[in-house]
């Protein structure tokens, strides 16, 4: 973590402005451990009753938490925007699937852009190492894995993006996605020229943000987050077309 020395002012002061700058900027994540509070007032070069006292206040302002015997971490709360209520709305209604969806495209589109015009090398860097081990992940037909980087890659460009409102906002939904709020994405991309295809996609907009060509890194993601609109859209139908043959059948063998 990139603690570094504090200067003048108030040590506790300098410090819970450091803190709030790393989770602001996610660097520092929700749930994440800081380090023990020696080495952290070490790397903070400050004492250890002044640490204590940022991170008092740091607490008492809900951005950190304590566990017995465990350490201080980042406050968990912090990685979601939206209450348990909301959330178990969204999972029952497909209409939010295609809202989020939507909301996707326009959000990470403006993020590929802005991540070729303003992503340091070091971002770009670690957008291409995800995007290798997609590829090994794919080659090893690893769906959980492919959907955990598949997450980790569109988070990297937001990121990269460097607007810390977009990066807390898309981070809550991402968590949803995990979770299978939205859709599974190892269910449904399980067919083998979807996986290519998908596969394809985030080569594309890969290859486009590390030559730093903003449009067409803003194309790619909007391609690709039209081709899972489109193939959500068409598992859909088809459990509906499913559910109906299963239901015509039913009704047949009750007549017989």
């Amino acid at each position: 973590m990139p603690f570094r020395p504090v200067q003048s002012e108030k040590l506790a002061s300098a410090v819970v402005r450091q803190i709030e700058e790393l989770i602001l900027r996610g660097i520092l994540r929700p749930g994440e451990r800081l380090p023990a509070e020696r080495e952290l007032a070490e790397r903070l070069g400050v004492s250890r009753p002044s640490l204590r006292e940022a991170v008092a206040d740091l607490q008492a302002r809900g951005l950190l938490t304590s566990r017995a015997g465990a350490g201080i971490f980042v406050t968990e709360a912090l990685g979601s925007a939206f209450s348990d209520t909301l959330v178990q709305l969204f999972a029952r209604h497909d209409e939010a699937v295609f809202d989020y969806l939507s909301f996707r495209r326009d959000m990470e589109g403006m993020a590929a852009e802005r991540a070729a015009l303003h992503g340091t090398d070091t971002d770009l860097r670690v957008i291409d190492t995800l995007f290798a081990q997609m590829e090994t992940a794919h080659g090893k037909r690893n769906p959980a894995d492919e959907a955990r980087l598949d997450a980790e890659f569109h988070l990297a460009i937001i990121e990269a993006s460097h607007n810390v409102i977009m990066l807390h906002m898309m981070r809550s939904m991402y968590q949803l996605l995990r979770e299978g709020v939205f859709y599974n994405r190892s269910v449904m991309f399980r067919q083998r020229t979807t996986r290519e295809a998908l596969l394809d996609q985030h080569r594309a907009i890969n290859v486009a943000l590390q030559a730093r060509d903003a449009a067409a890194a803003r194309a790619a993601v909007e391609a690709h987050l039209s081709y899972v609109e489109r193939a959500l859209a068409a598992d859909r139908k088809a459990e509906h077309d499913e559910d109906i043959a299963k239901q015509r059948y039913e009704r047949v063998k009750h007549r017989g």
